[in-house]
């Protein structure tokens, strides 16, 4: 029985195995993946050069956006090369990087949303204090954790991958490189990469869906004890977008790895994955700016100060 070194390369299945489909995903993904691009790129330079725009909720938000060009850029190119491709494989390095830098990602992102929803907190909750106690240097404190965090359990839980062994079959059902697919293939270490898998993967999400939940329900408190209607009206539409965030990136993630991998749960997780890996990080900069003023603001002034130049 081969081990993990007779491994050189894996067969990506992908989206479909209907060639006359191919063509057509090809075009809608190049689409959906320069529009992420262009979006989230945008975003950051526009809260970067406008002064409006200098708060924590745009520092953070600056850097949702950067780790969504990463993460769509992760899995997307492979996808495209593939659905033009007659081999459609993916190298072994190749595929535990590519399993490495998600799993990092998705940990870096669940944190951000979480450490956004504890801004939202305190600019609420404790106004007068929001200033001193969310200053430059505490913010970056606050973002860089997510980071040293996600790429360390990332590096712990890739080894497990590679402590997967194959006995032949290496085709695997989707379009890059995912745990839970990987699993139904493996034929040895796959007890101890299945358990840690759900067992990471629960403790990362209730603890980060925690800080949202608790952060949120006290947001609700102090916004019904609001006199005004108008201050109240503000407050819940700071708060709209990054709610519609979280429910889109966690209720994806959470069908994802919460579950023991099936044939069935791969093929419904192919499906779902599409979804937050190209349509949440192009979705994100939509969400945050048709639903924001400052930022709408911003980027009109942006575009304004643009067309003068030119």
């Amino acid at each position: 029985m081969p081990n993990f070194t007779d491994v050189t390369e894996f067969l990506l299945v992908g989206l479909t195995r209907r060639q006359e489909l191919r063509v057509l995903f090809f075009v809608v993904f190049l689409l959906v993946y320069v529009i992420t691009l262009l979006g989230n790129i945008g975003m950051i330079i526009v809260i970067s050069i406008s002064p409006q725009l200098q708060s924590p909720m745009y520092f953070f938000l600056s850097h949702l956006s950067f780790v969504d060009v990463w993460f769509s850029t992760n899995v997307t190119p492979k996808m495209l090369e593939n659905l033009l491709s007659q081999t459609k494989t993916i190298s072994y390095v190749g595929c535990l990087v590519q399993c490495y830098f998600f799993i990092a990602l998705v940990h870096v992102e669940v944190y951000i949303l979480a450490v956004m929803a504890f801004d939202r907190y305190m600019a609420i909750c404790n106004p007068l204090l929001y200033g001193s106690k969310m200053s430059r240097t505490v913010c970056v404190r606050l973002v860089s954790v997510p980071y040293l965090y996600g790429f360390s359990v990332s590096l712990v839980c890739t080894l497990w991958t590679y402590g997967l062994s194959f006995c032949g079959n290496l085709e695997i059902n989707h379009f890059y490189c995912a745990d839970p697919p990987l699993i139904k293939i493996a034929c040895g270490g796959v007890h101890i990469k299945e358990y840690t898998m759900i067992v990471i993967a629960g403790i990362n999400f209730t603890y980060s869906l925690s800080v949202v939940l608790i952060s949120y329900t006290l947001i609700v408190v102090a916004v019904l004890r609001m006199r005004s209607a108008e201050g109240r009206r503000k407050a819940f539409s700071t708060c709209g977008s990054h709610l519609t965030a979280v429910s889109m990136f966690y209720g994806t993630l959470i069908f994802m790895y919460l579950r023991r991998p099936t044939e069935e749960s791969v093929e419904q997780g192919k499906m779902v994955a599409v979804f937050y890996t190209t349509v949440i990080p192009m979705l994100n900069p939509m969400i945050y700016s048709l639903r924001n003023k400052d930022v709408k603001e911003a980027v009109q002034k942006a575009v304004a100060k643009a067309s003068l130049a030119s």
